[in-house]
């Protein structure tokens, strides 16, 4: 576990150097926010209307933003040769991709910190704490599915010269699991509901996250080889 830190504090030291990947992605979950609420502007008033549309709003922000830096999760390391010197350090390549998810959380993490204060001032929400917790709860669980899943398949198309353009056409169909129940809790979340009624969707949630960290950690060396 210790070398995977240090792999994520690698990425998220480079990360941080430039802020390339994470100013884009806040650009980009911001202006889908900021689009979507003038197009729903007349239902902004309508608290029924706005509790079915602003989850998925949100989500949509977060995915398509977190596939911004998915995409260039190992592009740093083909370009500099540093995947093969990774591949032959004497450690379990597991570690790799336990590091890479980790660097990847801290910045998707990151940005949707800075993004979810837009989101509720755009659409006009009055979060309490035991909300807005159970809301970080329900972010928490639904990025790191999208997280696990998502690092595993960037490797995957790494040797694609298209990877930009396939990476969301593989993981989107494979992201439904997480993402369905992720926008039902979430609108149950700002709907008023607490943690007992959301209690199947947080159970699903929990359950894909588990078996895809494993499944993903136990394949990733074979996707990596050559």
């Amino acid at each position: 576990m210790i070398r995977s830190y240090y792999i994520a504090a690698k990425d998220l030291k480079a990360e941080f150097r430039t802020k390339q990947m994470l100013n884009s992605m806040f650009i980009f979950s911001l202006l889908a926010l900021v689009v979507f609420s003038v197009s729903f502007g007349d239902f902004l008033g309508d608290t029924e209307k706005v509790e079915k549309l602003a989850p998925g709003v949100l989500w949509i922000a977060f995915t398509f933003a977190g596939m911004l830096g998915l995409s260039r999760t190992f592009v740093m390391e083909t370009e500099n040769g540093c995947l093969e010197a990774l591949m032959l350090c004497p450690v379990d390549r597991g570690a790799i991709y336990t590091g890479k998810i980790l660097s990847n959380l801290a910045i998707v993490f990151l940005m949707e910190a800075v993004t979810l204060p837009f989101f509720i001032i755009l659409f006009n929400y009055n979060l309490d704490i035991r909300t807005l917790l159970l809301l970080l709860l329900i972010l928490f669980l639904g990025t790191f599915g999208f997280i696990a899943v998502g690092t595993l398949l960037s490797a995957l198309t790494l040797g694609t010269r298209t990877r930009e353009l396939l990476l969301p056409v593989l993981l989107l169909p494979v992201l439904l699991p997480v993402l369905i129940p992720s926008v039902e809790a979430t609108a149950g979340v700002l709907a008023g509901n607490n943690i007992v009624d959301l209690f199947p969707e947080i159970r699903l949630l929990a359950v894909y996250d588990l078996v895809f960290f494993v499944i993903s950690h136990l394949v990733f060396e074979y996707v990596v080889s050559d």
